[in-house]
């Protein structure tokens, strides 16, 4: 397409907007947001047979351009050219799922009338073919005066027709040729009725797999099982990449300072670099495991189901099935899963799901979990079939997940005839996950955490061990330096309000750094008890170290503490930038704080008094 420099991508949630994307931009995209907007964006570059290069944009996926939504306001602006920074498109691709052409077709329908050029995909054409769908395809592209394309998003040779149509001479304008105030529905039948043939309206085996798992009662079961496995294989599976890491990191650690002398430099690197951030990103693998299931159930088509399933157990609780997508993304982060109720409707219940989403276990906490779970727990099966660790894993991600729904619960006593909502979802075809996109979601959420690692975490990082470096002793001391630092005055000044949950000194100042990013704990401890002369142990794992010095119950207490405690700075913010509410901040801080000191203080004394 002589000119053509730009290309958008858009169409209905579940389509295979994101699978075609990825077909044709492989590993090269990038992911930020658009700017003044907190909606995320994702471009890539497309090489075509004759040599020209496009840049394409996945847009967010929609269901009118009528928006109710920021991600559909973003959509039609970017559209119409009327994003500022954002061009206008030179070539609208619309892709649609050609086995739920009745849904998707008012879409497409509402994007012709912006009169760009434009093509229309038509996706999953495999999926169609195998359930009989007849659909003529120059039929249909002649009624809507656009070309119209068949893909299969998910093979390689699924798009090379698209890839042909992207590289011919550049497309005039479609125009709308509806009257205005135009039935779309009207529209949207007549085109059936002239170009698709569909022998039922379901798929067969959809149908049959829906009785098992969306039984109330098994599918629940079911569910449960599943997320408990999922946990499982976060220890099973990560133990020897683990161990890869830390003797590569401690490698990599002994070569930087074994030509150092003595002194500042050195203490930067090995107490506060390596002991620091290398304690932290020993974690990425089960930060990948954790993120590729949640990826593999998001591409078969099971989430929605799943929130489907909840629906009645989240609304007895006070929330609505819709919350559950949510919450499930405030798995891998809070700020994201706050952004994602914007699909809430109803102004009450997103309130109380945003209030509720920092109770979910971000990824985050992981290393905090993992750190002490395998210092305190012992790696021993349990009825010959589960690993104790990630019984205890699975026990925390749980008291997150009740502790959410006790929260909204005690929020529906103050709201007054509360009216019921049904939940309207659309439930996609199950289908085989599309593996690439697999693979470069997990490079994109690993890149995202090593930069962290590389950016705020190293930055803290450093700021401790100034911290717990700075000033040196007095003369004559007879304690370690660094209970003369500014970490370790700090320290102590608030060991008497934590002294009552078992926290030390060292942990109150690991908490100080951890409001910037939960997992910065960890590496704060590492660099706090490598400055407290431990330098070998905290090389060989910080896990032994603090075995040794800490309780039971001190860590039970902070494993606890984590699930509750407002020690994230980004997700307060978004909370302030989603609500326009500080008061919200205020009590969502409030409530999250005296939730984690009472139950951080029930658990450490009871275990005391057990022990």
């Amino acid at each position: 397409m002589s000119g053509i420099r730009q290309i958008a991508l858009v169409g209905n949630p579940n389509c295979g907007k994101t699978s075609l994307f990825n077909q044709l931009t492989g590993a090269r995209q990038k992911v930020a947001n658009y700017a003044g907007v907190t909606v995320e964006r994702k471009e890539g570059r497309l090489a075509l047979p004759s040599g020209r290069t496009l840049r394409i944009l996945d847009l967010p996926g929609a269901y009118s351009l009528d928006a109710a939504s920021p991600d559909e306001a973003v959509t039609r602006a970017v559209c119409l050219g009327e994003l500022p920074g954002e061009q206008a498109p030179d070539l609208i691709v619309c892709v649609a799922d050609a086995t739920n052409l009745r849904l998707h077709l008012r879409f497409v329908l509402e994007v012709k009338r912006l009169g760009r050029p434009m093509v229309l995909a038509l996706n999953m054409m495999d999926s169609a073919r195998r359930r009989d769908i007849r659909i003529d395809v120059a039929e249909l592209s002649a009624r809507l005066g656009m070309p119209v394309i068949e893909t299969v998003a998910v093979r390689r040779d699924g798009v090379a027709d698209l890839l042909a149509q992207l590289d011919k001479p550049l497309l005039a304008p479609v125009p709308d040729a509806s009257e205005a105030g135009a039935d779309l529905h009207a529209e949207v039948n007549a085109l059936l009725a002239a170009t698709v043939v569909m022998p039922t309206l379901t798929d067969s085996r959809d149908d049959a797999i829906d009785r098992v798992l969306l039984n109330p009662v098994f599918g629940l079961g079911l569910l449960a099982v599943l997320m408990f496995l999922i946990f499982q294989a976060v220890f099973a599976w990560a133990d020897p990449f683990i161990g890869m890491i830390e003797d590569g990191i401690a490698a990599l650690g002994e070569f930087s300072t074994q030509a150092l002398p003595e002194g500042v430099l050195h203490s930067l690197l090995n107490d506060g670099i390596f002991a620091g951030v290398g304690g932290v990103l020993v974690f990425l693998p089960q930060i990948l495991i954790l993120f590729f299931f949640i990826l593999v159930l998001e591409e078969s088509g099971y989430l929605p189901r799943a929130a489907f399933l909840l629906d009645r157990l989240m609304f007895k609780a006070g929330l609505s099935g819709r919350a559950f997508i949510p919450l499930l993304s405030s798995f891998a982060c809070a700020v994201p899963g706050i952004m994602a109720t914007r699909s809430i409707a109803d102004p009450r219940d997103r309130l109380v799901t945003i209030m509720v989403a920092p109770l979910m276990t971000c990824s985050a906490r992981l290393p905090v979990y993992t750190l002490l779970i395998a210092a305190f727990i012992p790696s021993q099966s349990v009825w010959g079939l589960f690993n104790l660790q990630g019984i205890v894993l699975f026990a925390l991600y749980f008291g997150g997940i009740a502790s959410a729904l006790l929260v909204a619960w005690a929020a529906k006593l103050f709201q007054r005839d509360r009216s019921d909502h049904a939940l309207l979802m659309e439930l996609p075809s199950y289908r085989l996950p599309d593996w690439k996109s697999i693979a470069i979601g997990l490079y994109e959420r690993g890149m995202i955490f090593i930069k962290r690692v590389g950016g705020i975490i190293l930055a803290t990082t450093v700021l401790i061990w100034f911290l717990a470096t700075f000033p040196g002793p007095p003369e004559n001391a007879t304690m370690p330096d660094i209970d003369y630092s500014f970490a370790g005055q700090i320290g102590h000044f608030m060991a008497p309000l934590f002294a009552p949950i078992g926290f030390t000194w060292e942990i109150c100042v690991a908490l100080i750094p951890g409001m910037a990013a939960r997992e910065v704990a960890v590496s704060a401890l590492g660099t706090v008890y490598a400055l407290s002369g431990n330098e070998d142990m905290v090389a060989s794992q910080l896990g032994d170290l603090i075995a040794q010095q800490w309780s039971l119950a001190t860590a039970l207490s902070l494993l606890v503490w984590f699930i509750y405690a407002p020690q994230c700075l980004s997700t307060l913010a978004t909370v302030r930038r989603e609500t326009g509410s500080w008061r919200m901040v205020g009590l969502m801080t409030f409530y999250l704080f005296g939730m984690a000191y009472l139950a951080a203080f029930a658990t450490y004394q009871i275990t005391v008094a057990l022990t």
